[in-house]
């Protein structure tokens, strides 16, 4: 009987145990993955309307507004679905930064062509004509809208929509948005409001640098609060939460563009990019762009240790050195950071953007620079953060602290006109 009881004593032992080990490997990959709130099937705006609201387009001539993000869970190209349907009658396709088939690097002007695999005509949204004109929407009797965005203000994709919706306004034709999730999450909002004297392609609206909105909740806002006045349809997605960012749809990533090849990427984005506006790199030309930092002139170490002093909630630094294969520093060897994110929730990407920008400036005074400014006296930096006074405020010695409390209040007036637009919980 003995026996029976220390048997039995080991064995529950032992389960206790390995129960702990398996919550504890859970809880980790929980804070890497995000909230893991998946409760329903989970299905795109475009799989929404190919299973249950196909009769919105049937019987009209479809212009199609997309890239290499425009697929279905299974991959499946939402340009192929459209022109292989019977019921559906695909006639053009609408191609932003980037082109249709994502072939085009940041900033390359796309001409017009034709689809190699359909033989439709493909007219550009980037470059000499970021709006489509009448001429471009022909043939067509109805807009549709299907990019992944990124969830970042000065990310082109979303000032395509929101010319389209004007032409599509202005030539009487209904405008459709195929909605998709939020890669970085639908529940927090960061960073300064636009500035409208500081209007551009990278910041076409007043909102902040993390919208926390979805596509389809952006062109609801931009079409109403921005006077453009379209008939606008957006279809939901089903089984998509605020909560929720992309890795808890377990649908693979597609990269939206050349320079945003994972979900890390992203996350950084919001607040990393802000190199872009400085003589740094923003690790363009690397596999790790916008996680890698650096220039020639910095100490890898130095940095780093700089940025782990701060205590940043949500990041870590790691001292790193690259060398970019093309744009700043092509070819040169280049010091700095690799930014790894430990808990995408705690993780607060525009603060740590500022961070970076304020301490490479501090440190370096003599090597480091903000991008020329135009006649204006704008600096492609002042474009990316929405205002000039940011820039002034890091010249001049003051805290981010003291940056995110001049912002604080135009963020609150935002999130009480953001509410009224939220689709999903």
């Amino acid at each position: 009987m003995r026996k029976w009881f220390i048997l039995v004593v080991v064995l529950l032992t032992t389960w206790s145990t390995f129960s702990v080990v398996l919550a504890d490997h859970q809880g980790n990959r929980g804070k890497h993955k995000g909230h893991h709130k998946k409760q329903e099937e989970f299905k795109l705006g475009v799989e929404v309307l190919l299973d249950d609201k196909k009769e919105l387009l049937e019987g009209k001539r479809i212009g199609l507004i997309t890239n290499p993000t425009g697929v279905d869970q299974d991959l499946n190209s939402v340009v192929d679905l459209f022109y292989e349907d019977e019921d559906l009658e695909l006639t053009a396709l609408y191609g932003p930064e980037h082109g249709v088939r994502g072939s085009a690097q940041a900033g390359e002007y796309v001409e017009f062509y034709e689809d190699e695999k359909t033989g439709l005509p493909v007219y550009s949204l980037y470059g000499k004509t970021k709006k489509p004109t009448p001429d471009m929407l022909e043939n067509i009797d109805v807009l549709v809208f299907d990019i992944q965005d990124v969830g970042t203000r000065f990310y082109t994709y979303i000032y395509t929509m929101a010319y389209a919706m004007e032409a599509a306004q202005e030539n009487d034709i209904p405008f459709f948005v195929l909605d998709r999730p939020n890669p970085i999450g639908g529940d927090q909002v960061e960073g300064p409001v636009l500035d409208t004297d500081y209007q551009s392609f990278v910041g076409n609206y007043p909102i902040p640098l993390r919208h926390g909105m979805t596509a389809g909740e952006l062109a609801k806002l931009f079409n109403k609060e921005f006077d453009i006045g379209a008939e606008l349809t957006v279809v939901k997605m089903e089984g998509w939460k605020r909560g929720m960012d992309y890795d808890d749809t377990d649908m693979p990533f597609v990269a939206p563009s050349p320079n945003m090849p994972t979900v890390d990427t992203a996350y950084v984005y919001p607040g990393a990019a802000l190199i872009e506006g400085t003589n740094v790199s923003e690790g363009r030309g690397t596999t790790k762009p916008f996680e890698l930092i650096g220039a020639p002139f910095i100490d890898s170490e130095q940095l780093a240790e700089a940025m782990n002093e701060k205590n940043l909630p949500g990041v870590r630094f790691r001292a790193a050195s690259f060398t970019p294969s093309f744009s700043k520093h092509a070819g040169k060897l280049s010091h700095g950071v690799q930014l790894h994110i430990l808990d995408r929730d705690e993780f607060q990407p525009v603060n740590t953007g500022l961070h970076l920008v304020k301490t490479i400036h501090d440190m370096y005074p003599d090597d480091f620079e903000f991008r020329a400014e135009d006649a204006n006296g704008i600096s492609f930096f002042d474009l990316l953060i929405g205002n000039g006074w940011v820039r002034e405020s890091i010249n001049e010695g003051h805290s981010v602290e003291q940056m995110e409390k001049r912002w604080k209040d135009d963020l609150k007036k935002f999130n009480k006109t953001r509410k009224h637009f939220l689709l999903y919980k």
